[in-house]
């Protein structure tokens, strides 16, 4: 029991190994302790401007994640990329997002983080321009050369996103506040909502109602029949609405982002300034980022680390399941929420609602600060969420009936919890990284931890296709 107990207790103090650095309290939000260490103080402008780069770094994944309904639709004549096309699309996004990573992570020392941060919005607004010229030009093609086509967007797009993810968490990083990484986290639960809601609403405004009880959506050996060409124009329209607001997204972002960066710059040249006027000046940003090896880092946030990557081993199983249940009412008796068009974007909702929560529940110092500083308690709960996942087959899965309780037990106790556990462990071991090293290896670690929570995500993407069949 004592070896359980101490297993949970605070790390020891180690001035070389894994202790939280002095003057780095969790939950400081006071203005004066910043100043005393170099830091700029609070702004919640530029906290809104992190939470939209938040918003904007995963709108696109989400996106992808929300459109499962119409690009079903798109795959139903393939009966093999019917079943692997939500996989694949998570497979091909997170291996080429981290192979990003690791690239960018080896490219510390003359990063220039806003630059990669503006590159990564201007690729994400192309991608879905032409996503959205997709859904109007394209609709004719055959399944596998859409799924082609939509496999290289996915590509590029995970390619901008690896340049946000490093560029935005080094960059908040360099800040010396946590509450500026905590603003990247809660964006990415709002990017998480929005895009299924679109989805959801886009489908019940340009969608006619069901005109005779719904089948099953279909096995993963035999997909539904081929859609009718009013389900295929609904699809494609409500597609064209949703693909359009992700390049609306990224124009904002870019809009806001700018201004910060010129803001920012100049602060950087008054230190620099005030350096040369002399040596009790603040102390000024240097020209070059420390080069910190990837082995200091794993060293010294390695059970944040396996937090972090464990938590979004687990999460990738989460969308595969989605998109296969369906609800237990009848849409032509119960409305059109409970077809399967309106239904998986709610279910994504539900789940998404629960990881914002989470993430913004580490806003508050109480509910994050005393984990922060227990790195393997957190690590014990990334491990316990896989109890989650056989949650899953005891809902309407496929249409096949659901084995306890109904939609309400599926949305709630499966979705939304699990996506609050999410949310909450995700920006817990985040916050902590830039806790744990000393300032001028902030930057570093921020880029390092992204870049575990990326291999989290590859991992368990990979590890979805063993329930693709399912």
């Amino acid at each position: 029991m004592d070896r359980i107990r101490a297993w949970f207790s605070p790390a020891k103090a180690s001035a070389v190994d894994y202790e939280p650095l002095a003057g780095n309290e969790p939950g400081s939000f006071e203005d004066t302790m910043a100043r005393e260490q170099g830091q700029a103080p609070f702004s919640w402008l530029e906290y809104g401007v992190f939470a939209l780069i938040g918003v904007a770094m995963l709108w696109a994944w989400n996106m992808f994640l929300a459109a499962a309904p119409y690009f079903q639709i798109r795959f139903q004549a393939d009966p093999w990329i019917y079943a692997n096309s939500q996989s694949a699309i998570l497979t091909t996004f997170t291996v080429v997002n981290l192979a990003s990573m690791l690239l960018l992570a080896s490219m510390q020392s003359k990063a220039d983080y806003p630059f990669r941060i503006i590159t990564a919005l201007v690729v994400s607004g192309a991608v879905f321009v032409l996503l959205t010229m997709s859904t109007t030009l394209f609709v004719h093609v055959s399944p596998r050369a859409y799924f082609v086509f939509l496999l290289f967007m996915v590509a590029l797009t995970a390619g901008g996103t690896g340049l946000m993810q490093n560029g935005a968490f080094s960059f908040a990083a360099g800040f010396g506040r946590p509450e500026y990484t905590q603003a990247i986290m809660a964006g990415q639960g709002v990017a998480g909502i929005l895009p299924p809601l679109t989805q959801m609403v886009s489908y019940l405004a340009f969608s006619d109602p069901p005109s005779a009880p719904s089948s099953p959506s279909g096995t993963p050996d035999q997909p539904p029949p081929p859609p009718s060409s009013s389900e295929e124009n609904q699809g494609s329209t409500s597609a064209f609405i949703y693909f359009l607001t992700a390049v609306l997204i990224s124009a904002l972002t870019l809009s806001a982002f700018v201004p910060l960066v010129r803001r920012h710059a100049r602060a950087a040249l008054r230190r620099n300034q005030n350096v040369e006027s002399g040596p009790d000046a603040s102390p000024a940003a240097p020209p070059a980022h420390r080069h910190v090896p990837l082995l200091t880092l794993l060293l010294k946030l390695r059970w944040l680390a396996a937090s972090v990557f464990m938590c979004f081993v687990v999460a990738m199983f989460f969308p595969v399941f989605t998109a296969k249940i369906l609800s237990v009412r009848d849409p032509a008796d119960a409305g059109r929420l409970f077809s399967p068009g309106a239904f998986i974007p709610l279910a994504f909702f539900f789940w998404n609602l629960g990881d914002l929560a989470g993430r913004v529940l580490t806003a508050a110092p109480w509910l994050s600060a005393p984990l922060r500083r227990r790195p393997k308690a957190l690590f014990a709960v990334s491990l316990a969420r896989w109890g989650f996942l056989p949650l899953y087959l005891l809902c309407n899965l496929h249409g096949n009936g659901a084995k306890v309780g109904g939609d309400a037990f599926y949305l709630v106790v499966v979705q939304l919890l699990f996506g609050l556990t999410n949310g909450w462990l995700g920006s817990t071991t985040m916050m902590a990284a830039g806790e744990w090293v000393a300032e001028e290896e902030r930057p570093a670690a921020g880029g390092f931890m992204s870049m575990c929570l990326v291999a989290g995500l590859a991992a368990g993407s990979v590890l979805s296709f063993s329930v693709a069949g399912l």
